[in-house]
């Protein structure tokens, strides 16, 4: 028999959890936008600012300790994406900005009539970069599709837009509207059959599930550690030979090893630290004679808990006059999707919603959410986009079925 979730032990280790405004409780279920952070994350960012804080590379000992501090930073990303060096490990302000630079790095590969695969579903991270770059280099775009109506891609989404003049597919893991998780193993193994370069947002899926880079099959991928329950740090994965060979914007006392010729500047080391407590963090969840076996079977449990409460949430809302989730609804489907639920109430402003939520102590968000393909796929741009309500491990039963009634009452 499975054990249950230690939903009292996990919410004791966030602080933030037990904070209430006029004697009400709070419910955290904005976590798409951002989670959360365990103690174990505070614990590692105070350490560093305390203890560690120096610049890299001298001989006394806070630098000392400081190049310990980054190393082990880059070791433990490495566990969380399951990657085959620390030195395929690039940290940086968060994805988006990773996600520019990286975009200038890569581009210098690309020429004029050179095309570029890019995702209908996809949060702006991952499609204004390129299309910035597109029109810098000249470069043709071609959109991947989703279907409005499953709100997943059609198996023959990318084959249809690929040709001998693609030179890079960037598409998102998850999405952080309509929550789909897409099949990124299989487009990744027809980009690389078609000599692709292939560049994962895994902002949305990083929270919620295991990732295993080299199960994926991908060349790049990025998140951002505050989706994670960690500081606001982006880390990107890159294949070793693909980073050797991308030229790297730098500074000239900078040398060519790695990840160092991406890692531009003197970084958030405190940040870095505190992306190491969030490793340790969910580690501790799982068990297992090493961290990245502790990783894989906390997301197990983890997983099973978040979609019990999607199921909730989904059910709980499906049948209210005039709502209409915007993703993937039904029970035996719910394991293709994250916890990151949208909806839209005809007649009803999104912002009127969330204006409601707040004043009840929940927090959730409306609008586009800065996933403006998708949301003007669903043709919702001018109708003032979504609702959007995000679970995390640590929410509760209780919540979302306080949400819910929320809801109803206010409709009704």
């Amino acid at each position: 028999m499975t054990a249950p979730f230690p939903i009292d032990a996990v919410r004791s280790q966030f602080p933030a959890l037990a904070l209430t405004d006029g004697g009400r409780p709070r419910a955290y279920l904005d976590n798409p936008a951002g989670t959360q952070v365990p103690q174990r994350v505070i614990d590692r960012t105070l350490e560093a600012l305390v203890r560690k804080n120096a610049n890299l590379g001298g001989y006394f000992r806070t630098t000392v300790d400081a190049d310990a501090l980054v190393h082990e930073a880059h070791v433990a990303v490495a566990d969380l994406y399951g990657a085959a060096s620390p030195d395929e490990i690039v940290f940086g302000q968060n994805m988006t900005t990773l996600t520019l630079h990286m975009s200038r790095c890569l581009g210098r590969q690309f020429k004029t009539g050179d095309e570029i695969v890019l995702s209908r579903m996809d949060h702006d991270a991952n499609v204004a970069p390129w299309l910035l770059l597109a029109e810098d280099k000249g470069l043709t775009v071609r959109w991947m599709d989703f279907d409005p109506d499953t709100f997943e891609f059609p198996d023959d989404a990318l084959s249809k837009v690929l040709s001998p003049r693609t030179r890079l597919l960037a598409m998102g893991y998850a999405s952080n509207c309509t929550g789909t998780i897409n099949d990124v193993t299989r487009f990744c193994a027809e980009a690389r059959a078609a000599g692709v370069i292939s560049y994962i947002d895994a902002v949305q899926f990083a929270p919620h599930g295991l990732i295993d880079v080299a199960a994926v099959g991908c060349d790049f991928l990025v998140s951002s550690a505050y989706k994670w329950f960690g500081p606001h740090m982006g880390i990107l994965w890159g294949r070793t030979e693909r980073l050797k060979e991308t030229f790297g914007y730098k500074v000239r006392p900078v040398g060519e090893d790695l990840p160092h010729k991406f890692e531009t500047g003197t970084l958030s080391h405190e940040g870095m630290a505190g992306c190491l407590g969030a490793v340790e963090y969910l580690a501790s969840l799982g068990t297992g004679d090493n961290r990245r076996q502790q990783l894989v079977t906390a997301w197990k449990s983890m997983e099973a808990y978040e979609q019990s409460l999607t199921q909730q949430l989904i059910d709980g809302i499906s049948g209210i006059k005039g709502l209409k989730v915007r993703g993937i609804a039904s029970a035996n489907a719910v394991h293709r999707r994250v916890p990151t639920v949208s909806f839209t109430v005809e007649g009803v402003q999104p912002v009127t919603l969330a204006k409601h939520f707040a004043g009840e102590n929940m927090f959730v968000w409306s609008g586009h959410n800065y996933a403006l393909e998708p949301v003007n796929r669903m043709g919702l741009m001018d109708k003032g986009g979504v609702l959007r309500v995000g679970l995390a491990h640590y929410n509760t039963p209780d919540e979302v079925s306080r949400f819910i009634s929320s809801l109803k009452a206010t409709l009704s």
